[in-house]
């Protein structure tokens, strides 16, 4: 590789990776001046945030409290996956199927999982199924109408280039419908998982006594210690970008990663 090529490619690397940290580095700044210059008692600073997570580390809740909400987490979103994407795969493939079930599709996709909660707590009691349960729902319709799409909204030129090779309909279904709805299925797993991290949070703060969200409300409740309130809603953001991250890894397959655009 000639030398300018390696020197733009370092640069471009290093600038992937000073331009998030930066931005970051300036809203720490502003966060702990906006403290400051408010005068606020209650709201913590960063480093007050800090030894929240430090304190929570050296008593062992950081660990348990973060494996807890991702075992929930990982359940409900896998059985949301194996359920969604064959689901809508085959309903945006035959359309009588599309017909008969898009409605009732869509009258349980606006409901909002939160309002599931009281049910959930009927059906599965104060345990981790409850959580899962809700996770599964927020999960599966994102999941399955993205897969609906993905079929449906397919280039025609695809399916007359493989019926002109004499491909049966279940070689049509796996090399061809299946392969070319994986980046538009990606995408819709990406927007789902961040759904299903917002409900785990809500779930655990009504639904079970640990995990992340129970950590927050119960920091809030026992003495109003704002500090593990702000340490526990950084966890979830970060693990909310490390979860992305590695959904992100998928689109490096090149049956992915054709369907999406470099610049």
């Amino acid at each position: 590789m000639p030398r300018p090529a390696l020197r733009t490619a370092h640069a471009t690397t290093l600038l992937s990776f000073a331009l998030p940290v930066g931005v970051g580095v300036m809203f720490l700044l502003g966060w702990h001046a906006a403290v400051r210059i408010s005068g606020s008692d209650l709201f913590p600073t960063p480093v007050e945030v800090g030894r929240g997570l430090l304190e929570l580390a050296r008593q062992g809740l950081l660990l348990k409290y973060v494996v807890a909400s991702l075992f929930r987490v990982s359940w409900g979103f896998a059985l949301a996956v194996a359920v969604g994407v064959p689901a809508g795969l085959l309903l945006g493939w035959y359309s009588r199927g599309f017909q008969a079930f898009n409605p009732m599709i869509q009258i349980f996709r606006p409901i909002s999982p939160i309002a599931w909660i009281p049910v959930a707590i009927l059906w599965f009691g104060v345990t981790d199924a409850a959580p899962i349960f809700l996770i599964f729902l927020a999960s599966v319709f994102p999941i399955t109408v993205s897969s609906i799409a993905a079929v449906q909204n397919m280039q025609p030129v695809y399916l007359r280039a493989a019926q002109n090779f004499g491909l049966s309909r279940g070689e049509l279904f796996r090399q061809v419908i299946l392969r070319a709805s994986l980046p538009q299925i990606i995408t819709g797993i990406r927007i789902a998982l961040g759904v299903a991290w917002l409900v785990v949070v809500a779930a655990e703060m009504i639904a079970v006594n640990s995990g992340l969200g129970y950590l927050i409300i119960d920091a809030r409740n026992a003495g109003k210690r704002y500090d593990l309130v702000v340490a526990g809603m950084v966890m979830i953001g970060v693990i909310g970008l490390v979860l992305d991250l590695l959904v992100r890894q998928l689109e490096k397959f090149d049956e992915v990663r054709w369907g999406y655009a470099r610049r």
